[in-house]
């Protein structure tokens, strides 16, 4: 594992921590187990990151990678995700001034960086490049053995992608462990991964071998655990998104829980896809889940909705609007904890 719990990580967020090309540094604000000592965005250089962002940290923000170095980092994580993966030319001038002044470097992009001729030359003993989204080795196809588990297999899928599917696997999962239950999450993304959960990053896994590589993870820890949590990707109305089949099939999984932010009507990037009614999304998921009785019935027994634009009393409604319109039990697991969905999977 390259980041241990004494790592000191600098976060790469330029014109991230308000907006959705931040994702994966807004999550590692929220769980990392590693110290975070500053965040590098500059356009919010000197605000309040707890008012910015709602997540209660008092780390500073500052503008450049030179203003960080005085918190005394040693590892830079990439905490954006710019259009196509590719970083813009001064941000990575960012990522080699940081490897010349011995930071290790996270590389969450598809963007391979380990190799790279700018940066590879100036590694030293005990400096690493960590290129998160490799391929694992040895990979097989799909065959649907992780129906037979003795553990429940808890998938989160979503209305679209970004909605709060990785956030929900990880409170469950902690919600469990409360509990006393032997709970593991199973991380399918590369945030998941910088987290330090144990996965693939399944959107550089070739297709073919894409079932087959989730159903690995499911069998390596399915005997040893009561229930594993399986971080959801994309989704099945979202006209991009791939990965949300191979999930389904490979994660066999016993209970769904459905991901929705509140009051979005349509997909994010494509305005003209509209998102049905969640019943209806409910009832799509269960179909391909099951596959017209090929593979066991897989329930979604929770919605876990995305309130985090709204105020108290807009939000109530909200919830209490996607309860009745699917019949099942629906909360927002940052404002009111994860024990109304957590309760029907346990039951």
């Amino acid at each position: 594992m390259y980041l241990t719990p004494n790592s000191r990580i600098v976060l790469l967020m330029h014109e991230g921590i308000q907006s959705t090309m931040g994702k994966t540094g807004l999550s590692m604000l929220r769980f990392s187990q590693s110290k975070i000592v500053a965040v590098i965005d500059y356009q919010a250089a000197g605000q309040s990151l707890a008012q910015l962002t709602g997540i209660d940290q008092s780390i500073p923000i500052v503008a450049s990678l030179t203003e960080a170095l005085i918190y005394t980092p040693d590892v830079l994580a990439i905490g954006i995700a710019p259009s196509g993966g590719k970083l813009p030319d001064p941000w990575f001038e960012e990522i080699e001034q940081a490897v010349t002044a011995g930071l290790s470097i996270v590389n969450g992009l598809h963007t391979p960086m380990a190799d790279h001729p700018a940066l590879h030359p100036w590694i030293r003993p005990n400096q690493w490049i960590w290129d998160v989204r490799q391929e694992p080795p040895d990979l097989t196809v799909g065959t649907g053995r992780a129906r037979d588990l003795p553990c429940k297999r808890v998938l989160a899928v979503g209305t679209d992608m970004s909605v709060g599917k990785m956030s929900t696997i990880i409170e469950l999962h902690r919600a469990s462990l409360k509990r006393g239950l032997r709970s593991k999450v199973i991380a399918t993304g590369q945030t998941n991964l910088m987290l330090g959960d144990d996965g693939i990053p399944l959107d550089a896994i070739r297709v073919d071998y894409a079932s087959g590589a989730v159903e690995g993870e499911l069998i390596k820890y399915g005997y040893d655990h009561d229930i594993l949590f399986v971080e959801g990707q994309g989704s099945l109305l979202n006209p991009s998104s791939t990965a949300t089949l191979p999930l389904l099939r490979g994660s066999q999984p016993t209970h769904l829980v459905l991901v929705h932010r509140a009051g979005q009507t349509h997909i994010y990037n494509c305005p003209q896809i509209k998102i049905p009614d969640l019943r209806c999304v409910v009832d799509l998921y269960e179909q391909v889940a099951t596959a017209g009785g090929a593979f066991y019935p897989s329930p979604v027994v929770a919605i876990a909705l995305n309130t985090g634009q709204l105020k108290p009393d807009a939000a109530d409604r909200a919830i209490a609007q996607a309860e009745a319109t699917t019949g099942l039990p629906c909360t927002d697991i940052f404002r009111y904890g994860a024990e109304t969905i957590l309760g029907p999977i346990l039951a």
